[in-house]
């Protein structure tokens, strides 16, 4: 049965440790990653001004919720997607498309001129089909990722 988004929402400070969950829940899925994040478990924080600055964002639907976003503040015409969690039962069902949907129009309501992510290996497909394009390859602490932009204006 396909998941619905109803709504997506600046998050709040008191659903921090809720969304960490969520992002662990996400994170844990992939089991190349499982070892580094329980001997890193500071891997899984969001800093509160990421909340504070309204620049988390949570999708909700079926009386829950189904994943966030947290964007940086906008450099240079640049915003850069610094994070995105679905909860793995909603995956493949519109909540990740969603909430890029969203970081893009806020973007570009800010005359961000693209959106760039670090996307791991396993998210690359999900990126392309919503219209990234990769860039090279960067280091990160689990493992290389591939720095990917969308042109939100010429």
């Amino acid at each position: 049965m396909p998941t619905i988004v109803e709504c997506i929402r600046d998050a709040i400070l008191d659903e921090l440790p809720e969304l960490e969950a969520l992002q662990r829940r996400a994170s844990m899925v992939w089991e190349e990653y499982r070892d580094q994040l329980t001997e890193h478990p500071d891997a899984i924080v969001i800093p509160r001004d990421d909340i504070e600055d309204h620049r988390t964002r949570v999708a909700c639907g079926s009386g829950r919720r189904m994943g966030f976003s947290v964007v940086l503040a906008i450099r240079d015409g640049v915003c850069e997607l610094d994070g995105l969690f679905v909860e793995p039962e909603c995956w493949r069902r519109g909540a990740g498309r969603a909430l890029i949907d969203d970081v893009v129009a806020n973007a570009i309501r800010a005359d961000a001129s693209s959106l760039e992510v670090t996307a791991n290996p396993r998210a690359v497909a999900f990126y392309e089909a919503l219209g990234f394009r990769g860039g090279v390859l960067v280091p990160t602490r689990f493992g290389p990722g591939l720095r990917m932009q969308r042109i939100l204006r010429a």
